[in-house]
């Protein structure tokens, strides 16, 4: 199914909002926790901003330089993004985790950081929400994890680990600020930031680690590919399909090469014909199929 920006869309303004407020109440408390939680949503927002870019640059036109086209845009921005959550939004909650460990500051007025972590949860709980319909649209009956690692879309999966990465972010600064309220202990908010770290180190773990794989090239589904592999030898001109490697270049453009024995008593004409015919009747049933390269084939003898 064709993606939506809509995750993306919600995703940005949400975490543009509530960086502000939470960099707001990081100044008036002094909580460690919040810092994090706010550049954890700081580098959200230029994530969401990426994956546009992404997708904006991924749609340019082949030319001379890029005859493929550009869509692995898409898979490049998405891993750049995954670097960032944990350069950036892990390695920095780490950084003010230890910092606050090794000078301890007491929380002021924490009320204000419950007021925004409720804010912030609600925002993030909404664009979750969203996010997760979209995938759910998009995955369908397949298992949550085997649709993650099956997925060509990478801007939907990582705006829902992101926006589950806040939420579990939140409970935590949540429970940092209030234990170290209650027992008047400031390590409670540095060990929060410690964790709200783990957190997102594990996030863009699972992420470059997917982005990768689409970076690299992944072949087609199986299934699919079998469908077109069937629907080629129905082609009277056709043996059988000897090769067909594939492989995706954006989530709505797969590359596929067919190398078919055709039947012998077939002319050069008969098979050039065949050739074109094959080609049109594959992109028409399969428009995901952008590039289809036709070859002559003879079987291995085993």
């Amino acid at each position: 199914m064709p993606a939506s920006k809509t995750p993306i869309y919600s995703a940005l303004a949400a975490n543009l909002a509530i960086a502000i407020t939470k960099f707001i109440a990081a100044g008036v408390t002094g909580s460690s926790a919040m810092v994090s939680e706010g550049i954890h949503s700081l580098v959200d927002t230029l994530n969401e901003i990426l994956l546009l870019l992404g997708i904006a640059r991924s749609k340019k036109p082949a030319d001379d330089k890029r005859p493929f086209g550009y869509g692995k845009e898409q898979y490049f921005w998405a891993f750049i993004v995954s670097i960032l959550i944990f350069g950036v939004g892990g390695g920095v909650s780490f950084y003010e985790g230890i910092t606050h460990l090794q000078h301890p500051e007491p929380i002021q007025k924490p009320f204000w950081n419950y007021i925004v972590l409720g804010v912030a949860f609600c925002f993030d709980g909404l664009s979750f929400i969203t996010a997760l319909r979209e995938f759910n649209r998009q995955r369908g009956d397949k298992p949550f994890w085997s649709a993650v690692k099956g997925s060509k879309d990478p801007s939907t999966f990582v705006v829902l680990f992101e926006d589950a990465s806040d939420l579990l972010g939140l409970i935590v600064a949540f429970l940092g600020v209030f234990l170290g309220h209650q027992f008047n202990n400031p390590y409670f908010d540095g060990g929060a930031s410690i964790i709200i770290g783990l957190i997102l180190t594990g996030v863009s773990i699972v992420l470059a680690r997917e982005s990768r794989s689409l970076l690299m090239g992944e072949s087609v589904e199986p299934a699919t590919l079998n469908q077109i592999i069937a629907l080629t030898e129905r082609d009277n001109a056709v043996t059988s399909v000897i090769q067909s490697p594939s492989m995706y270049f954006s989530p709505d453009e797969v590359l596929v090469l067919l190398v078919i024995d055709f039947q012998d008593a077939l002319s050069t004409s008969e098979i050039n014909q065949a050739i074109n015919r094959i080609r049109t009747t594959v992109q028409q049933q399969f428009p995901i199929v952008k590039q289809v390269f036709i070859e002559p084939g003879i079987p291995t003898i085993q």
